[in-house]
């Protein structure tokens, strides 16, 4: 189902009902070559896009001129037959270049006592391969041993995972998910959220300050905080010392930050009004972080080097590395 889901959403450029209501008869066609008699048949979106061509303004357009609404090709894909279907034969590029970027979630509990309960990240290996003929890639790492729970596309040799611990391949061409993996059991978070929340006499005040536990070297950008109100929260009035504070529906709380200040920490404070007859509050916020870090994998995963062999000449590599946040958590 997750490979049907990712194919979808590549033809598609998103996956969601109106998207899959625009493009039925496509969903139904791209259906019909996945399954036979309800097993997974042809799951290559390079032989899927040579057997059925993906939507675009130019085929609506033909389609309604011509009335011609079928976008199959008459003639089957040379790589249905080849030893490596998930790479067109006989490709040229005149581009000779390959790009691998580590794009990691970092997911986090912290308790109210300030005690970080779990913190673990689910990382993707993603490619970008513009390189012609077929290629034969090892990518090696410094430290594979902190990987867990590994999955790899088809195109991995699974012996020399096993035995080496490198992931040796014939890429497909294009963008492609190479490998995940998660990294479990970590000891630190970039960012630290302290609230403190004091109510009596129907009213709450309310104080949280953020800042970065441990740097990671690279701008931490797009932080944000998100909480929703307790239910017995009548009114709210909240400011802060850096970014802009928004109440959205269901009495939920974004604070926008953006990048945190050198010369301040930012603070968001206010009172919360609490509904009549109720003198303080039963039920606490859990705040949500988010941010985006570009330039480093905080799992500590690093790459030591890209080899290539069958390529006329040598090709340009390019490496990035990006940690987001995922389900990061500070109870309150």
């Amino acid at each position: 189902m997750v490979r049907v889901a990712d194919i979808l959403s590549d033809y598609f450029g998103g996956l969601n009902e109106d998207i899959i209501k625009d493009n039925f008869v496509i969903v139904y066609q791209l259906l019909d070559e996945m399954i036979d008699n309800g097993f997974p048949l042809t799951t290559e979106p390079n032989i899927l896009r040579e057997m059925i061509s993906p939507p675009d303004i130019v085929s609506k357009m033909l389609s309604v001129v011509t009335g011609k609404s079928s976008n199959i090709n008459n003639t089957l894909p040379n790589a249905t037959a080849s030893s490596v279907p998930w790479r067109t034969t006989d490709l040229k590029r005149a581009n000779n270049e390959v790009y691998v970027d580590l794009v990691e979630e970092m997911d986090a509990i912290v308790s109210r006592e300030g005690v970080l309960v779990k913190c673990e990240i689910y990382g993707e290996i993603q490619v970008n391969s513009h390189l012609p003929g077929y290629p034969d890639l090892t990518l090696s790492f410094a430290n594979p041993a902190i990987l867990n729970d590994v999955r790899f596309h088809p195109c991995v040799r699974f012996r020399p995972w096993e035995s080496h611990q490198v992931l040796s391949f014939v890429p497909p061409d294009g963008q492609f998910k190479l490998m995940s993996y998660r990294v479990k059991k970590l000891k630190s978070i970039p960012i630290y959220v302290n609230p403190q929340l004091t109510s009596d006499a129907g009213t709450c005040r309310v104080n949280i300050m953020v800042g970065i536990r441990n740097d990671p070297g690279k701008v931490i950008d797009s932080l944000a905080v998100q909480f929703h109100l307790p239910p017995c929260v009548a009114s709210a009035d909240l400011t802060s010392n850096h970014g802009t504070v928004n109440y959205l529906a269901n009495k939920a709380c974004s604070w926008s930050i953006g990048r945190i200040p050198k010369d301040k920490a930012p603070s968001l404070s206010g009172t919360l009004q609490l509904e009549s007859g109720v003198d303080r509050l039963r039920a606490f916020p859990v705040f949500q972080v988010s941010f985006k870090i570009m330039g480093v994998a905080l799992s500590g995963l690093q790459i030591d080097k890209l080899d290539y062999k069958n390529l006329p000449n040598p090709p340009y590599k390019g490496f990035r590395a990006l940690t987001r946040s995922g389900e990061y958590e500070i109870r309150s």
